[in-house]
Parts: structure tokens; sequence; C-alpha cells
């Protein structure tokens, strides 16, 4: 189960730069699903992500490890920025990178001795913020003039890499103390949370505006309704 939970999340990468290479996808609609992508992530981070990490562990370890994440995300953000330009396809790729890889690590460290619909919420979400990303990244790749098959090659790199990473967060932590646990949750939370505020809403607002606040209060909603699943 614990497959096929990190399978499909990061088959929505391949999906995503299909979606972008050959789909018609309108700015106002990219920057739509990657506003409610941005809404279920706020949701998922804080209770998936910082509140069982602060249940497991401590306030210091927890909050910590959510400013070294966020830090540390927009280091590097900063030199995506400097080496691709902030608006290119690499840089938007490299960018999903980074913060999968700590987000995917959370993944598979979540589905340690839990039941799949324990971890829906958190699933769903970054399901949700794949999707569109990968979609936008490829499309801006394929105006830059680099061939279809080179985009999807490196979308579907990218996959595999946050596949393991999620694979190794749930076999190589597994067993692990508590507050390493948390600390990585939290890392991740704060990685997720820099790139909100780097990446993700400001693409949705300059794409779509109008309507990016109605979607975010959409991936509220849809982010809560699976985590009350989840708890049902």
């Amino acid at each position: 189960m614990t497959f096929l939970v990190v399978a499909i999340v990061s088959a929505a990468l391949i999906a995503g730069a299909l979606w972008g290479i050959y789909g018609k996808l309108t700015t106002q609609t990219q920057g739509f699903v990657i506003a409610l992508a941005g809404g279920a992530l706020i949701v998922s981070l804080v209770t998936e992500l910082i509140e069982p990490s602060l249940e497991q562990s401590n306030m210091w370890v927890g909050l910590g490890a959510v400013a070294a994440g966020a830090v540390v995300f927009t280091v590097i953000d900063y030199w995506i920025d400097e080496k691709w330009g902030a608006d290119g396809g690499g840089g938007l790729l490299a960018a999903i990178t980074l913060d999968g890889i700590p987000e995917n690590l959370a993944l598979g460290v979540a589905l340690i001795g839990a039941k799949p619909i324990e971890v829906a919420a958190l699933a769903g979400s970054i399901l949700l913020s794949n999707l569109p990303e990968a979609a936008g990244g490829a499309k801006q790749m394929a105006g830059e003039g680099h061939s279809r098959a080179k985009i999807l090659g490196l979308w579907a790199a990218t996959a595999a890499i946050l596949s393991g990473a999620a694979i190794v967060g749930n076999i190589a932590l597994e067993g692990v103390s508590p507050h390493v646990l948390a600390a990585t949750r939290c890392f991740a939370a704060g990685a997720v949370v820099a790139s909100l505020a780097t990446e993700v809403f400001p693409q949705a607002y300059k794409e779509d505006h109008h309507m990016a606040g109605v979607a975010t209060a959409i991936g509220v909603v849809l982010a809560v309704f699976l985590g009350e699943l989840g708890s049902g």
C-alpha cells in the first residue's frame, strides 16, 4: 500500500508534464489549480506535519525545524533564481525537486504504522500540488524550446527521485527517535511554507488574480474534508 500511495502521488508529476506538453492549459486554469493546491497544502502541512510532530516531540524541536526548512528552501530558491531565472521552467523543476524531497520524506514517515486513509490529506494535497506545478513547468520548458521527449524525461526522473525519497522515509526512518521524525516532518513543513509564499501563491495570483482567493479556499475545504475522512 505504501508503494501504491507513493506511485499515485509521484505519477501526478508525469501526468502534469503530459498535460503541459500536449494539453490545452489556459493561464487562468493553471493559476486556479495552483491556488487550489496551495490552499490544500496550508491545511495538510499544519495538521499532518506540524501538529503530530509537536505531540511526539516538543515545541522547540518542531518550530526550530520549521524555521530551518524555510531558511534552507529560501537560500536554495534564491540560488535557483540566479542560475535559471525566476520564470524559467528549469527553475520551477528544480524548486519542485527541492520542495518535494523533504515533502515526500515526510509522506513516507507519515505512512509508518498508519492506514492509508490516515494520510489522505497529505497525499491528496501533494498530488494536487504536483499536477499543476508540473504542467506549468513543462509548458514553460516547451516554450523555451526544449524537446517534448527531454521535458518528459526530466519530469519522469524527478518523479523517480521523489518516489525514492518517500520510500527512504518509510523504510530508513522507521524506528528512529520521535524527535528525528518530528524534525523531518517540520523541516518539510517549513520548506512547503516558504514555497507557498515565494512560488505557489505569487504564480497563482499572477495568472488568475480574480479567482485565486476562491480557489485557495476550495483547496482548504478539500484538505479539511480529506482530513476528516482520515480521522473518521
